[in-house]
């Protein structure tokens, strides 16, 4: 059973910063794409930031700048420290990610975290 497990949501001022941490667990062989979206209360899930397929980075134009996605694969963790937030940045934020679980006589499979709330308000 694999598992994303998005934490470090909270309640931030506007223009401090937070880092949220999505860690992928169970049998895994490799992860493809990790990102971050996000989804605020009556809009449409929205991509902030992703690895693609060849390894480069993908960022919103809200975003631009201000966050960094990155990860480490020998923990299967993706990051997203984001600064400078606004209170437009306030949603729920979920990690995503394409995950094949043995080298041979498997598929690639697409997950979802459960999201992390981020409020941005003073």
């Amino acid at each position: 059973q694999v598992q994303l497990v998005e934490s470090g949501g909270g309640l931030v001022q506007p223009g401090g910063s937070l880092r949220l941490s999505c860690a992928a667990s169970g049998s895994i062989f490799t992860i493809r794409a990790p990102g971050w979206y996000r989804q605020a209360p009556g809009k449409q899930r929205e991509l902030v930031a992703t690895f693609t397929n060849g390894g480069y980075t993908r960022y919103a134009d809200s975003v631009k700048g201000r966050f960094t996605i990155s990860r480490d694969n020998a923990k299967n963790t993706v990051y997203l420290q984001m600064n400078s937030l606004e209170p437009e940045d306030t949603a729920v934020y979920y990690c995503n990610a394409d995950i094949l679980q043995a080298p041979y006589n498997s598929r690639w499979s697409n997950y979802w975290g459960q999201g992390t709330q981020v409020t941005v308000s003073s």
